[in-house]
């Protein structure tokens, strides 16, 4: 790869990971490569382009006008390695998935397995974050495609994956585990636990579809940290079916009294511009859904998980 090429891409990472070390760990470069490739660029343009400090690295305004122009002939070489990577029939290739937590732990694994079985050469990049997160890495180009709650904003293309139940999350042995489904309204007259980082979050819209205010007592993205506390009973939580397989905490799981679920499905920005290894990845899950996780949660009614 051209040195100044590298160079840009070392910028732009840089930049979006808001760190010479995780710009680093990204391009497989030690941290030490990625600053002197930054002081090159800066001393070849006579500019600064980043603030260096304590909490990270800023964009300077010099910085902020070139950018867009680094970012730019970065994707052209992405599209250049992609044309590259079809006429070897596919032969080696990256995949950037943005993903959130609960299905990196519960189907990426055999997702990718059975994946690579047909294409061993394809790599693939993980970027975990929250619904808001994902929809903008995508958009941005940062992430190639990723999977998300569904419906998701235009222009992205996505495909539906499976239906996730929610249910209510109470320690053992709280009075509203004794009944066979669980109000929104008795889960309002406790200390709430709530699912969320950045933008509202399918429980926080349930409430308000229903007129119905929690006394939100803590907010994380942290789904184990609710269930610890939980288990320690801090206060009680709704959370989706899917996070509930195979986790260590002594709490118990009622479902909700109305229907209540969030569709989880696989987006990206465009499958006309995609990759080759992208667009066959697509394919795959469209036709290969994951298990749809109310078989799993059809036994668990009375459990205590």
């Amino acid at each position: 790869m051209d040195m100044n090429l590298s160079k840009y891409m070392a910028f732009v990472a840089t930049v979006e990971y808001g760190s010479f070390t995780k710009a680093a760990e990204t391009l497989c470069y030690s941290q030490s490569a990625i600053s002197r490739m930054i002081n090159d660029l800066e001393a070849e343009w006579k500019l600064t382009v980043l603030e260096r400090g304590k909490s990270g690295v800023k964009l300077t305004p010099d910085g902020w006008k070139l950018l867009p122009y680094a970012k730019g002939l970065c994707e052209e070489y992405r599209k250049l390695q992609m044309q590259v990577d079809e006429l070897h029939g596919m032969q080696s290739g990256l995949i950037r998935i943005g993903t959130f937590s609960s299905v990196t732990i519960h189907w990426l694994p055999s997702i990718l397995r059975a994946f690579q079985q047909d294409y061993p050469n394809i790599d693939f990049e993980l970027l975990q974050g929250d619904y808001t997160e994902i929809e903008s890495w995508i958009m941005e180009g940062r992430a190639d495609c990723g999977f998300l709650r569904l419906p998701t904003r235009p222009p992205l293309v996505s495909t539906f994956l499976t239906t996730d139940p929610l249910f209510a999350i109470l320690p053992q042995g709280h009075p509203l585990g004794e009944q066979n489904t669980v109000s929104l309204a008795s889960l309002c007259h406790e200390p709430f636990l709530l699912a969320e980082k950045g933008a509202k979050s399918e429980i926080s819209a349930l409430f308000t579809k229903h007129d119905l205010v929690p006394k939100v007592r803590l907010s994380t993205w942290d789904y184990h940290a609710i269930l610890a506390m939980v288990e320690a009973g801090l206060g009680v939580s709704i959370l989706p079916a899917l996070l509930l397989q195979r986790h260590p905490y002594q709490v118990t799981a009622k479902p909700l009294d109305i229907a209540a679920s969030r569709d989880i499905g696989f987006a990206l920005r465009s499958q006309k511009n995609a990759s080759l290894a992208v667009q066959r990845f697509f394919h795959y899950l469209s036709s290969h859904r994951p298990s749809d996780v109310t078989s799993w949660v059809s036994g668990v009614t009375d459990a205590q998980l």
